[in-house]
């Protein structure tokens, strides 16, 4: 089968991972990465790269795809994570949890659970949204410096 992405090192590039390999302190993520983008662009097929490196034949086919799509920094580190996560929890369902969390439990039931909080917030329409985690509420908690332990005596 013919490699539809091809890597072809400039001869700093080469250097550069030649110098990798020489010494210092790198991640053996880092270094299996420059060994195989040394190996593909002497021509070695990915599976022979596998071989010889103890590496998947995925991993040095995605590997070769990373240096032809962006480059050899995309390549050799890992590409940082960008998704950022929306808080449900805002000030005043904060404030709802812990008037909620200062109450007595419902009946049948010793004290208040994450899963017991997130449940009873969304069905007393406490809140603005149809679904709560239990680690929202864990978080929230644990931010807040409250506990659904038992209390403490003495």
């Amino acid at each position: 089968m013919k490699k539809q992405y091809h890597v072809n090192l400039t001869k700093e590039e080469r250097n550069h991972l030649a110098d990798m390999l020489m010494g210092g302190t790198r991640k053996v993520r880092v270094i299996k990465r420059a060994q195989i983008l040394l190996k593909a662009a002497d021509g070695w097929s990915d599976q022979q790269i596998a071989d010889a490196l103890h590496v998947g034949r995925a991993t040095a086919e995605r590997i070769r795809k990373r240096y032809a799509e962006g480059g050899l920094a995309i390549a050799l580190y890992d590409k940082k994570r960008n998704r950022v996560y929306e808080r449900k929890i805002d000030g005043e369902v904060e404030a709802r949890l812990i008037a909620l969390v200062s109450s007595s439990p419902p009946a049948g039931h010793k004290r208040w659970t994450l899963r017991l909080l997130a449940d009873h917030l969304v069905r007393l329409e406490e809140v603005p949204f149809d679904s709560i985690s239990p680690e929202a509420i864990r978080q929230t908690l644990k931010k807040t410096n409250l506990s659904l332990g038992e209390e403490k005596s003495g």
